[in-house]
């Protein structure tokens, strides 16, 4: 058997909007994620975890954020790129555990439906997904609600 873990780590500042969006769930704001993409912290985490677990490097490889087609992409083709690419290789994902660090907004009240959404775009039972958040106690550029940062770690197994 052939285990592998891999971790990701993702950071966006915030900018003028209305809403974040965060594991492809909407969430209203007094401002949202500024990136290339829709700048979902949490589900760049989660992609780049599953490329680092079989060695196929970040989003940025795949994606480029200088290549136009991926101004202001949904995230999930990202995500869904790397699932195909974890499958392609002949790994099942064991599981997907994801922390989300920032003050606001809070995420307790959408972890639920965050979880839902990851399992719908991975194809997984949605107990394998865990999605959580913590503050930094108000420390740092997350503690001063200047962006949010997320670390995701991924577990594969290839019988």
């Amino acid at each position: 058997m052939d285990i592998r873990l891999g971790n990701g780590y993702d950071v966006h500042a915030f900018e003028d909007g209305d809403h974040v969006i965060l594991c492809g769930i909407k969430i209203p704001h007094s401002a949202k994620l500024k990136g290339h993409s829709d700048a979902d912290v949490a589900m760049h985490a989660i992609t780049d975890a599953l490329y680092g677990a079989v060695a196929q490097g970040d989003i940025g490889r795949h994606f480029p954020p200088s290549d136009p087609q991926w101004k202001g992409a949904a995230s999930d083709i990202f995500l869904k790129h790397a699932v195909a690419l974890v499958r392609d290789m002949g790994f099942d994902i064991s599981n997907i555990d994801c922390t989300i660090v920032c003050e606001r907004p809070k995420i307790g009240p959408h972890a639920e439906a965050m979880q839902r959404q990851l399992a719908d775009i991975m194809a997984l039972d949605s107990s394998r997904i865990s999605v959580k958040a913590t503050t930094s106690e108000r420390l740092g550029f997350t503690g001063r609600e200047e962006g949010i940062a997320s670390i995701a770690t991924a577990a594969l197994v290839k019988p």
